[in-house]
């Protein structure tokens, strides 16, 4: 088979298993990324591309809002921290993680996370009667890994450096000889993958370090702890921190999505981070510091704690995007890595077997394995091309001439002078010999006595296509090759071999879309017959009498209209349905009412008959979305972290009708999202010197918000003698200022702010606790038949309060013991308040 019939898709087809990522793969590359055409991009390990939609959409979501300095606490410094913390559970997620385990620090990149690991960490010098800490990282590592090593050489540590053979044939059963009192901080550093050959190092060495199972952990005492360098791991390859729990992971987020550069991120494990000693403070960074003496005390959270000054909060709100574009045009990581591994061992294969008219191979590749597997073998492949005599063809040339056929490489070390040592045979005394010959890092001295200072790489991304190796292949024939244009067939078979074995590696479950799983949600129990007796009948005895619960608002959606019901079960986390959904905007931040006050408009309702949530608005198609989770939603509808009251929620998308829906009235990207049943989020307060706890929904602080009747009429009568005064504001009714405090009990025959004073009250045959007096803020402005806004009521209700804008209480019911549910809740029903014991 000659050259040219292997250079054609249809033998590429033939040897590997993977290409693109849908049907319309080759339709997206050309919308997406317009701009490369005519290029043939293969650096994809230095810095990836971005496509042109992850740019459109930072673009209309910067122009959208204002986000300010997320120090402050004014609103558009409120979004901007909002959506940063929304980021940071993005990335989370992205690694398989939660909060609870990882913290994510943001950096300026993957060299400032390295740095800031090697400043903090707890060195102990070696002494005379103390080995001290020991610095070990491996030969195949980064420019910015070996340098730790001149902060440690400083401060009395060991630095050892360690070839990979070492570390994986010195696997020991278990650690010998520990001290089991010894606690010295040792820390070890390696490459997820070598940015240098693509070479994979095993992610079980995490916990083999760290339980002293591998060298050089065997030989000293003390706790070992893991900095794996994941920058060029996670470029084209998922990482799940749950099987590889190191205890550091640098990244930079350039090499993943593009955009944005000069950004990176510092993943540290919790349990890890404490161990971690800063010296310097910046701004955000001290919750209390005193300029006259030295005193000092570092933020509790462990991101404020080591971001000095303020982060680059444009730039990590372009993640949110950055995220969905990645995850919109492949389908995720696993893809991505299929994809990418399966155009770099197509490109190897031809290469490898290339050969001049003499017979003697084209190219000298630097390889640990013949790109057996994704699991092994990243999407680099390394080399230095050869004449007919099997002379090195520097670099430089092979730079140059690639240029004028505008096919993009790299050249040189690649910031890896341990792995291209080791790989081209460069001895210590040569190395100093080259630079005394003037020969640097990163210049265009390739040859050296006639031997190679560095190599050629040529690297992919999830946007690379066969196209790409096919004018990369062609250009070395033409340009390097003695002609005719041979191919080695016996090589050739025995990679094709090897090919159809990887095909079934590649299909291990072990490597797999975690989506699904991540979905998936138990099914809601739903409320008994018992429960929902007496549904929608109203009361034939409306009572008259003091203290009767007049109204019952549930909403369903957060921040949308009140559904007024009259007879409604309550369940563990309020009254059922509550605030069970919210919209999120395009960067999954919670949207209100003080951000698109629009939402009051849309006036969902909850049909228990048909199990449906029904959406409706004026001008709008009434839809329907599922009360409870479906087996359906567990397989299709994603998971998503999002936040409330800072609190942070996990939720389960609705899907892309409601969604589109939403956006289309609301005139903005947005999502709606819903609790997922089987997340706990819990209320906790002191009242009377015991602490209430109660789960709650996806409301703001508490169960159930009450107010009192009489204290509303009170308002609307101050508001009507400030008419003069409110500029302009038309003259509410009471059901139109009640609507816009969204109560959800609305009580009446007692004083003007009466329950201020009560602890508990019952209900029917439920009881509550009162939890404290609810705050307001300029929310209540929004008429929530209009969706415009007014001064009133808060001004009138602060000149009342005198700048106190509480206005109704807060409730938790007490169930009765072993009981999830508190029956049903009707209006009409006798209330019996108790107030607080003087």
């Amino acid at each position: 088979m000659d050259f040219q019939k292997l250079c054609t898709f249809e033998t590429f087809k033939q040897l590997c298993s993977h290409y693109g990522h849908g049907d319309n793969f080759q339709d997206v590359i050309e919308q997406e990324f317009a701009r490369i055409k005519g290029i043939t991009y293969l650096d994809h390990a230095a810095a990836t591309l971005y496509p042109e939609s992850l740019l459109r959409d930072y673009f209309q979501d910067i122009s959208r809002n204002v986000y300010g300095n997320p120090h402050s606490h004014n609103p558009s410094s409120k979004l901007t921290h909002d959506t940063v913390e929304r980021v940071r559970y993005r990335v989370l997620q992205h690694f398989n993680t939660i909060p609870e385990e990882y913290s994510v620090i943001f950096t300026s990149g993957c060299t400032a996370a390295l740095k800031l690991v090697a400043e903090s960490f707890p060195w102990r010098p070696q002494t005379e009667s103390e080995a001290g800490s020991h610095f070990c990282y491996l030969t195949d590592s980064h420019t910015s890994v070996v340098g730790i090593r001149g902060l440690t050489s400083a401060r009395g540590v060991v630095a050892l450096p360690v070839s990979p053979q070492e570390v994986e044939n010195k696997a020991k059963d278990e650690a010998q000889g520990e001290d089991a009192i010894c606690q010295t901080p040792h820390l070890f550093c390696y490459p997820a993958q070598s940015n240098f050959s693509g070479r994979k190092y095993p992610l079980s060495h995490v916990k083999g370090i760290q339980a002293r199972r591998l060298y050089p952990a065997c030989d000293h005492g003390g706790r070992w702890f893991v900095l794996l360098d994941a920058a060029s791991h996670v470029s084209c390859s998922p990482l799940n921190l749950q099987d590889c729990p190191a205890d550091f992971i640098p990244i930079s987020f350039y090499k993943m999505f593009g955009f944005p550069t000069g950004l990176g991120a510092l993943l540290v494990r919790n349990n890890a981070a404490g161990i971690l000693k800063k010296t310097y403070f910046g701004g955000g960074t001290a919750a209390a510091y005193l300029s006259g003496e030295d005193y000092y005390v570092h933020a509790a959270n462990i991101s404020d704690r080591f971001e000095d000054g303020t982060v680059s909060f444009l730039d990590i709100i372009a993640l949110n995007h950055a995220f969905e574009s990645l995850c919109r045009i492949t389908g995720g990581m696993h893809n991505i890595q299929q994809h990418t591994f399966g155009l770099a061992r197509y490109t190897y294969m031809l290469l490898s077997s290339l050969c001049h008219g003499n017979g003697r191979p084209v190219a000298q590749i630097y390889t640990e394995g013949q790109f057996e597997s994704p699991s092994t073998q990243g999407a680099i492949l390394n080399f230095n091309l050869l004449d007919s005599h099997a002379q090195i063809i520097g670099y430089s040339q092979v730079d140059r001439m690639a240029s004028l056929y505008n096919i993009h490489v790299r050249t040189g070390c690649f910031c890896n002078t341990g792995a291209c040592q080791s790989f081209l045979g460069i001895s210590r005394q040569q190395m100093k010999r080259n630079l005394q010959a003037g020969h640097v890092c990163g210049d265009n001295i390739d040859l050296v006595d006639g031997q190679p200072t560095g190599s050629v790489r040529v690297s992919f991304g999830y946007m690379s296509t066969f196209e790409d190796c096919q004018k990369f292949l062609n250009f070395v024939a033409e340009c390097f090759v003695e002609k005719p244009v041979t191919v080695d067939q016996v090589r050739l078979e025995k990679l094709k071999t090897a090919t159809a074995a990887s095909h079934v590696l590649n299909e291990d479950p072990a490597i797999k879309i975690t989506n699904g799983e991540i979905c998936k949600v138990d099914e809601k129990e739903k409320p008994t017959d018992a429960l929902l007796r007496g549904f929608g009948q109203k009361q034939s005895n409306s009572r008259r009498e003091a203290y009767t619960l007049n109204n019952i608002y549930i909403y369903p959606i957060k921040s949308c209209g009140a559904h007024e019901v009259h007879n409604w079960p309550v369940g563990q986390r309020g009254l059922l349905y509550d605030r069970g959904w919210m919209v999120v905007n395009g960067n999954g931040v919670c949207l209100s009412q003080k951000r698109a006050p629009r939402l009051c408009l849309i006036r969902p309702q909850v049909h228990l008959p048909s199990n449906k949530l029904l959406l409706q608005a004026s001008g709008m198609d009434t839809i329907s979305v599922p009360l409870e989770n479906n087996t359906q939603m567990h397989t299709s509808y994603q998971v998503c972290q999002s936040k409330v009251c800072a609190d942070r929620v996990e939720t389960v998308d609705c899907g892309d009708e409601a969604a589109s829906w939403l956006s289309d009235f609301l005139g903005q990207p947005c999502r709606l999202i819903r609790q997922s049943p089987d997340f706990t989020r819990e209320m906790k307060t002191r009242r009377s010197g015991a602490a209430t706890i109660a789960s709650l929904s996806l409301v703001n602080e508490a169960q159930y918000l009450m107010i009192n009747r009489a204290s509303v009429e009170l308002i609307q009568e101050l508001m009507s003698s400030r008419q003069d005064d409110s500029e302009g504001d038309p003259l509410l009714d009471t059901q139109n200022v009640i609507s816009r405090f969204r109560a959800n009990l609305v009580i009446a025959g007692v004083e003007p702010f009466e329950e201020d004073n009560w602890s508990h009250l019952i209900i029917g045959n439920t009881r509550f606790v009162v939890t404290g007096q609810c705050g307001r803020c300029q929310m209540v402005g929004v008429n929530q038949d209009t969706g415009t806004r007014t001064k009133e009521p808060l001004m009138s209700l602060s000149a009342y309060r005198t700048g106190k804008v509480t206005f109704g209480v807060y409730l938790a019911h007490q169930l009765p013991e072993g009981s999830t549910t508190a029956g049903v809740l009707s209006a009409g029903s006798l209330i019996q308040p108790e107030p607080h014991s003087s």
